[in-house]
This record gives structure tokens, sequence and C-alpha cells, in this order.
């Protein structure tokens, strides 16, 4: 959403390493992704989205005894068979985690801590960890403005390390400063999403939605709609806040120019970026997707644990 600025005071951490998303095993502690919330969650209270969990998986029909549930009697089997039958269910062993995390040039973007593109890295190794750690598959298609490495979701730590080798890999790709035009689109990845996560999973879109548009909003009602899904909409606060200042410049997809340095100009950005923001949360919440803002100015662990209760004892 922000054009990129730069001024000889930045101090932002521009990219991330293996060893850096490896060690954030150990902070992928504290929250839940499961369908349990704590009362202050993002997805707990009767006015959020709730994530719908695993499901239940039919097991067998057996006859029924006294203190079943009577909402699980099969009646069908029941007059054919002329005896009382229940069906019993077990709840799914799995839900696969489909990350689609977003490493194009606007992403490329950082006035304090942190890049955008950092950010959403760390988020991604956060979520791939907890999965891991409850059983789940997991899987994840990331893209930078040139690539797009699509990963099918797995049940393993090699998994999970291949998928953040190629992150760092696409992070990395950032610093050389390609200033072609962007030919991967978040359409584009949402269309590639589809096949992946054709139900049940738990797609994660790690973006600052730079791109999105009305295909967008049609694209996610058909992902929303066999799966759960959240959007972590990563945002710098300079991008809300931004000033001019003698010097500063700013570049976006090649293009540079100096901020000007006048009242209106502070005046209207942050309205037209709160604008866009707030667009994109009312067409995610039509659609029951919850919208996590996180800030790349701040740690992403402390931000996940305040949005999701901040449970020191979460599976």
């Amino acid at each position: 959403m922000e054009a990129g600025v730069w001024t000889q005071a930045m101090s932002a951490r521009v990219t991330t390493s293996l060893d850096d998303l490896i060690l954030l095993k150990a902070e992928a502690r504290g929250f839940s992704l499961r369908p349990r919330q704590p009362v202050g969650s993002l997805l707990a209270g009767r006015h959020a989205s709730r994530l719908r969990g695993r499901g239940l998986a039919f097991e067998e029909l057996r006859h029924y005894q006294q203190g079943d549930d009577i909402r699980t009697m099969d009646w069908k089997a029941t007059a054919r068979l002329r005896s009382p039958y229940v069906r019993v269910y077990t709840e799914e062993r799995e839900r696969p985690l489909l990350l689609l995390v977003d490493q194009r040039g606007p992403m490329f973007f950082g006035s304090d801590r942190a890049m955008k593109s950092v950010a959403a890295a760390e988020l991604a190794a956060l979520a791939a960890w907890k999965a891991l750690d409850g059983g789940d598959r997991v899987g994840g298609i990331i893209f930078s403005d040139n690539d797009l490495v699509e990963i099918r979701p797995h049940r393993s730590q090699t998994r999970v390390l291949h998928l953040l080798h190629e992150l760092v890999r696409l992070n990395r790709q950032l610093t050389e400063g390609d200033a072609g035009t962007t030919s991967v689109t978040l359409n584009e990845v949402l269309e590639r999403a589809l096949p992946v996560a054709k139900h049940d999973h738990l797609v994660v879109l790690i973006s600052d939605l730079d791109g999105a548009d009305d295909q967008t909003q049609r694209l996610a009602t058909r992902l929303a709609a066999h799966n759960d899904m959240l959007v972590a909409a990563v945002y710098d606060p300079l991008g809300i806040t931004l000033t001019g200042a003698p010097g500063m410049l700013a570049s976006d997809r090649g293009r540079v120019w100096e901020v000007p340095d006048h009242p209106d100009f502070s005046k209207k950005f942050p309205i037209v970026f709160q604008q866009v923001l707030d667009k994109w949360r009312g067409v995610f919440q039509a659609l029951q997707v919850p919208v996590m803002p996180i800030s790349a100015a701040r740690p992403v662990p402390g931000q996940i644990r305040a949005l999701f209760g901040n449970r020191p004892s979460a599976s």
C-alpha cells in the first residue's frame, strides 16, 4: 500500500535469514490457530468470525445406548434395521495450513525494526511452526514480482524448512532492486491456491494487499466458501503518518520522487491510506474472514499473542 521511503536515518532490518526463521520456532507459543479462542482473541466474541475447526469424520454406526445424543440418531438405518442406531463421529486429525506470503516490491518498505517483507516472513514462520507442532500439514505459495513458488502441504519439518528456505530466497531478491513491473499479481496467487485448498484448509494470506481489486474479492469468496481463511494485513506506521521532509525520497516500482513538504500532503496521505484499509476490512468482514493488522515496526510474536488472546498455555 505504501511507496518505499528512504532516509539516511532509516534503520529497518532489510532481509531475514533461514537461521532467524528457525529460531522463531521457540516463539511459536502463547497463541492458537484452533477453533476455541480466549475471550480477548480476534476470533472470539459474538460478532467475530470464528475458525470452523477440522470438522468431524464419520467413523461407524452402532446401537443406540442410553445417554446418547438424540441428534446423532441415524433414522434411515433405524427404520431399515428396526432397531435404534446412532452415527459415531471423530474429530478429523488435521487441518492443512496453506500460507500465501507476499514478497513483492511494495513489501520492501520499512521505517523501523523491519521491512514489511521481513515481518511477513516472520509471521509465516510462526504459523508454520505452530501448525506443525499441532500435527497439521504445512504448505505455501510464496510470491515475488517475478517468481512464484508452490509447496504442497506436508506434515514434516523438512517441508517446513524447504518453505522457509524459499521464503528467504525470495526475500533476499528484493535487495537486488529489480525495477521491472510487477508480473505476479495477488489474483494469480489466489487462483493458484484454489486447486490446492479445495476444502477444510486454513488459508492465511500475508500481504499489504497491493493490487487488490474486485477479482480479489471474488477469488477470496471462493476460497473462504470451503476453507477457513485469515488475512494478515502487513503495514508500516510511517505509511499511515507519512509527512514530507526536506530531502526525503519516495520510490515505487522504479519511479523516484521527492516527498512534497506541504501541509495538504500530510493530511491527505493517511486519509487515502485509511480508506483503502477500511475498504478491504469491510470486504473480508462480509466474507467472515478475520483481518489481522500486523505492524512491521513491532516484534511479530508479541502481536500475534495479543491478537489471539495471549494464552500462555495455548496449544
